[in-house]
């Protein structure tokens, strides 16, 4: 049985705790690595027309992309890259005021859940770094130890993460739910706690956010 707290506090990643997105760095990167993935640059631009013209599937393009570049990989191998890459992270990518509102919600005693699209090949660790309970982002497929690249799960962006935000609210009835985004995606489950905040948005962004009981701020 889950034991009763006072709160949850629910945390977007790409460009709420980030400045910017942290898929496509970390694909980069790996390449960068191992220049044998460099020629998979050319396949980008009939990926990017075919995620236009196939319903704009983000989780589609993202195995596509996952699998031209990082297909085939020893987990040993993306482990260590993902070491690198997540200390890279927390030193230049955070928002210079994530940290606080993170320790300011861990002094209430909230519970810290990091609710992000991006892959399980990093999220997690990004996660155990900064010290939150919950990890809850889109998984990948392995086979034995070498990386498939296929979804294992929903790509947590949308609708999907108002679904989750749903699952938390019923294992969580009694919490005040705060939830932090940066993106338009993410109104669906900010709508539904009791203290949503934007951050980092533009104009258009925040005046939508310009209702009873919603916040805007900036972290950058």
């Amino acid at each position: 049985m889950t034991a009763a707290i006072a709160g949850v506090a629910v945390f977007d990643l790409d460009g709420t705790l980030t400045r910017h997105d942290t898929f496509v760095p970390y694909l980069a990167g790996w390449a960068l690595r191992h220049p044998g993935c460099l020629p998979g640059v050319v396949a980008v631009p009939l990926y990017l027309i075919a995620y236009l013209l196939d319903g704009r599937d983000r989780g589609r393009l993202k195995a596509r992309l996952l699998r031209r570049f990082m297909g085939g990989a020893d987990r040993v191998a993306i482990e260590a890259w993902t070491q690198d890459f997540v200390a890279a992270t927390l030193r230049s990518r955070l928002c210079a005021r994530a940290r606080s509102c993170i320790e300011a919600h861990r002094g209430r005693g909230d519970r810290l859940v990091l609710l992000s699209a991006s892959v399980d090949l990093y999220v997690p660790a990004i996660g155990a770094a900064l010290g939150f309970d919950d990890v809850i982002c889109t998984g990948v497929t392995w086979c034995g130890d070498r990386l498939q690249g296929d979804l294992a799960t929903a790509n947590r962006r949308g609708a999907e993460k108002a679904h989750v935000l749903g699952d938390l609210r019923r294992r969580f009835p009694n919490a005040v739910f705060s939830a932090y985004g940066n993106a338009s995606s993410d109104i669906p489950h900010l709508a539904l706690v009791d203290r949503p905040c934007i951050v980092n948005a533009g104009a258009g962004l925040r005046r939508r956010g310009q209702k009873p009981g919603w916040r805007c701020d900036d972290w950058r």
